[in-house]
């Protein structure tokens, strides 16, 4: 993230670190720095006895929670520490550590002369009006532009910080501050009948990536302000959606006009990844974090099935394994060209060369690599548009590979892979190369083309020979 600016209020940060691999060997070799007092970090990564890194091991400490690697937190109350400490532990069980501050700590900093201390940001402050020390809003988008994590939690009554905040990651909340979900279809069954604002939601996403392979059998409790994606914006996504039947509306006041937003349209939970693979959480709902909503029993209305727990457990751990990129995260390697029977990568390739080339995949699963199997990895070979379009084979292995011909097309081509799938980290591989034509003594000595015009030629001269004798000595 970014700077923050001063806060009247108090509220806390939350910072991971994230090193999904030992290969991000930038991350592993700060291990021993030490920082000033201002801002108190121990490492980013646990080590083995050996010395080396112990992927999924890494330390959050810049504010209120981090997860297997640095992330800080912030919050409006330290009594957040322990009304949400089921979700807290849930980071800190999966190897993050986690530290608190409020949000109006004139001392907070997410980096020091370009450094970023952390690499995921958790805001569960949703009233605050301005942050203390350097983080502000320019701050907090700057920190996602260098590929961060960030989980926004709002609120009702959210602060307009907070909402210029998921403005710019796609998500536009109700211009009403006082607005929260009414859903009298899909509410919560309570010992009281309630205003319907406590909605119990099942609509999720369909991704296994996502939100995992373990189907989520309860509803979700939500209570809080609803949102609406930005259609301009193709990178955010639903993640718990509302039902076709609720709206948006200050439930202690009568409507005195239609909502703004109502139905299927409303969004409760939404993600983005953005073109870096940075990944962003708005919640419109603190209380879908607490203790009390974790632990609560759910019964959604007209349905006969009582869950003694809700799926807010489920659905929000599972989450933020994809948002701290412990599922669904990608990395290649090894990419290999070459001429087919060859070697060593040649320097320049020639037209009509039979070319073999190889990458290999990997998907991060929360502990180690493992291969990534998929059928839909393709292969160009591009110059101002794709020349040739390949589907890559694969051993099942994390090995992909294909062959195929150069075109009959000289030119400043490139090996391009361009994978984009709902849930996975995007791959962009290019490797530019030269390919020329034929040398002038590479060409055959006879086409076999151009035979019919090689016997023009000379049935013409003979014919020419023997009209001259025919003339010059017949009587």
């Amino acid at each position: 993230m970014h700077d923050i600016g001063r806060s009247t209020l108090q509220e806390e940060y939350y910072c991971m670190d994230r090193m999904p691999a030992c290969t991000a060997k930038k991350k592993s070799e700060v291990n021993s720095l030490k920082y000033t007092e201002d801002v108190r970090i121990q490492c980013c990564c646990k080590h083995s006895s050996s010395g080396g890194c112990v992927p999924g091991k890494k330390r959050l400490d810049f504010i209120r929670i981090s997860k297997r690697w640095t992330c800080p937190r912030y919050i409006d109350d330290f009594a957040i520490k322990s009304s949400h400490s089921l979700y807290f532990n849930s980071l800190k069980s999966r190897g993050f550590n986690l530290e608190f501050k409020l949000a109006d700590d004139p001392k907070i900093a997410l980096q020091r002369y370009g450094q970023y201390y952390y690499d995921a940001l958790i805001l569960f402050c949703p009233y605050a009006e301005r942050f203390g020390g350097s983080i502000d809003q320019g701050a907090i988008l700057s920190f996602v532009d260098s590929g961060r994590d960030l989980i926004i939690a709002a609120d009702i009554n959210a602060s307009d910080l907070i909402r210029d905040v998921a403005t710019e990651t796609g998500v536009d909340f109700d211009e009403d501050p006082l607005a929260m979900v009414i859903d009298h279809t899909s509410y919560a069954v309570l010992e009281t009948e309630g205003d319907h604002t406590l909605i119990a939601s099942d609509d999720f996403i369909d991704s296994d990536v996502i939100l995992g392979s373990n189907k989520i059998e309860a509803p979700v409790l939500f209570q809080g302000i609803g949102h609406t994606l930005n259609p301009s914006n193709s990178l955010v996504l639903k993640v718990l959606s509302a039902s076709p039947s609720p709206y948006s509306a200050n439930p202690k006041t009568k409507l005195s006009s239609p909502p703004s937003l109502t139905g299927s349209a409303i969004s409760l939970v939404s993600i983005v990844q953005a073109r870096n693979n940075a990944r962003v959480l708005v919640a419109g709902s603190l209380s879908m974090f607490s203790n009390r909503f974790l632990r609560s029993w759910v019964q959604k209305a007209g349905s006969s099935t009582r869950h003694e727990r809700s799926g807010n457990e489920q659905f929000l751990t599972e989450l933020s394994k994809w948002v701290f990129h412990e599922r669904g995260h990608l990395k290649a390697e090894n990419v290999r060209y070459k001429k087919v029977g060859e070697g060593d990568e040649p320097a320049m390739y020639r037209i009509n060369d039979d070319l073999e080339y190889s990458v290999e995949i990997y998907e991060w699963s929360g502990t180690n690599w493992q291969p990534y199997v998929a059928d839909d990895v393709q292969l160009q070979f591009y110059m101002m548009s794709p020349y040739v379009l390949k589907n890559l084979s694969t051993d099942k292995k994390g090995l992909y590979y294909t062959a195929f011909k150069v075109p009959d097309v000289y030119g400043v081509f490139q090996f391009k892979i361009d994978y984009q799938r709902l849930g996975y980290t995007s791959l962009s591989l290019s490797k530019q190369i030269p390919v020329r034509p034929y040398r002038h003594n590479e060409y055959e000595r006879f086409i076999p083309a151009a035979y019919p015009y090689y016997g023009a030629a000379f049935s013409m001269m003979a014919g020419f020979f023997v009209f001259t004798v025919v003339h010059l000595y017949n009587k």
